[in-house]
């Protein structure tokens, strides 16, 4: 979402919400939804339910027209780099410096350094059509420069013939292809946000719940039957995660002593094989967007 949103950081994280709500407050007001995932299945149904969010939540089609327009665009951008036959120049050449009437146009004209004083020689002539001293010359770098020359639009054809026979290009900014690609990107953009975050709000709620999921699994598993445990939210700054983790050992040391105690980890670790603890412990982080 974050490469998607081309806006402030604000926006993104505003745009990132479960329920409406803001992902740490879904999270500190948790509850699960029995109309979505029946706490009457069995685990491994509602286990399967649950993970399935995911996986319907990838639409390859709705992402791949998104990137489709992107890569267009992108295509553009590479292309103010290139020669001036394909060169963009919509950060060039000002609206002042073309002509479009019902019956006037302005091309743009690539010509080669040792070619200027033919140009300015020939282009009137290149078609009956042509307006007198019409051509300007808008940019220029070293291999050449692009100057204007208004014409009558029923000698566009022609003149086009006529300039390419001297060795003149017609600069293709392929305006036409620009304008459908701008709208297309302002319409995927809005479309693909709007399913971004909707999907979004789907699969960290699944997240959450496959959370909620395995700390009633891992702790029947280890504690065993009848199901009696008490389960808490403690949200630590890194600064007193050590601390935490002392007072958690003090407290439920008791349960399994063969739990091995790692005072020196900073913050609170994720469940893994190596991380084992006398009490259950899932790590939860609703801070998916870095700044940075």
């Amino acid at each position: 979402m974050a490469e998607v949103i081309e806006q402030s950081d604000d926006k993104v994280v505003g745009n990132a919400q479960a329920n409406g709500v803001d992902l740490v407050s879904y999270v500190t007001k948790f509850q699960w939804d029995r109309a979505k995932y029946s706490t009457a299945l069995p685990l491994k149904n509602l286990a399967d339910i649950i993970a399935k969010v995911s996986l319907l939540s990838i639409s390859l089609s709705r992402s791949a027209a998104y990137n489709h327009i992107k890569s267009s665009l992108k295509g553009f951008e590479v292309k103010t780099e290139g020669c001036l036959q394909t060169r963009m120049l919509t950060d060039i050449v000002k609206r002042e410096d073309l002509v479009d009437s019902e019956y006037l146009t302005t091309l743009l004209v690539v010509v080669s350094k040792a070619s200027y004083a033919q140009w300015e020689n020939t282009y009137e002539s290149l078609s009956e059509f042509v307006v007198p001293r019409s051509s300007r010359k808008v940019f220029e770098e070293k291999e050449g420069a692009i100057f204007t020359v208004t014409l009558f639009k029923k000698a566009v054809s022609d003149f086009t013939a006529n300039a390419k026979k001297n060795s003149f290009d017609q600069n293709e900014c392929q305006k036409q292809e620009m304008r459908r690609l701008s709208v297309d990107k302002k319409e995927q953009y809005g479309t693909f946000v709007r399913w971004l975050k909707v999907n979004f709000r789907e699969v960290f709620v699944a997240w959450i719940h496959l959370k909620v999921l395995g700390v009633f699994v891992e702790s029947v598993l280890r504690y065993g039957l009848p199901v009696s445990f008490q389960t808490l939210l403690l949200q630590p700054d890194k600064k007193h995660g050590k601390k935490l983790r002392e007072q958690l050992s003090s407290l439920f040391g008791h349960l399994d002593p063969t739990a091995p105690v790692d005072l020196d980890m900073p913050g609170v670790s994720t469940v893994a094989p190596q991380d084992y603890y006398s009490y259950i412990c899932f790590q939860i982080s609703v801070k998916l967007f870095d700044p940075n």
